[in-house]
């Protein structure tokens, strides 16, 4: 679950982690779509692109503390987004999502992720936004 702090606003329901190399790498290229109420935590990074991708979608960057230190609202594909040294993260969304949930630059964030592996669930809790 992505939670805005500031607003008590639910931004998506489930985070998909995406910290090693090649989840990282990975990312959203070749998929069709970023569904509803999902996310995408890639950790480390600040900056993004959306080349081999056919949709928009909205990036979130965050510091150490998941507080927004800069927004792209409806990225395009085939696009390189800005880079953001202060961003230590960062939450792909789909488009739309930033407007329609009034999350702002300043706002801080609770990260819950539930990972899903082969035989079980491993969950990794995030408490005020601190891992």
């Amino acid at each position: 679950m992505l939670l805005n702090l500031e607003t008590g606003k639910i931004i998506a329901r489930k985070v998909i982690p995406a910290y090693s190399f090649f989840k990282r790498l990975k990312g959203l290229m070749f998929s069709k779509e970023l569904a509803y109420e999902c996310a995408i935590h890639i950790k480390p990074c600040s900056s993004v692109h959306t080349f081999f991708m056919n949709y928009a979608i909205d990036v979130l960057y965050l510091d150490s503390e998941k507080r927004i230190v800069a927004i792209d609202e409806s990225l395009p594909p085939k696009r390189i987004g800005k880079l953001y040294m202060q961003a230590e993260s960062v939450i792909e969304l789909p488009s739309g999502t930033i407007a329609k949930s009034q999350t702002k630059v300043g706002h801080k964030l609770l990260i819950d992720i539930q990972n899903i592996y082969i035989g079980g669930i491993h969950d990794e809790k995030q408490v005020n936004g601190s891992y």
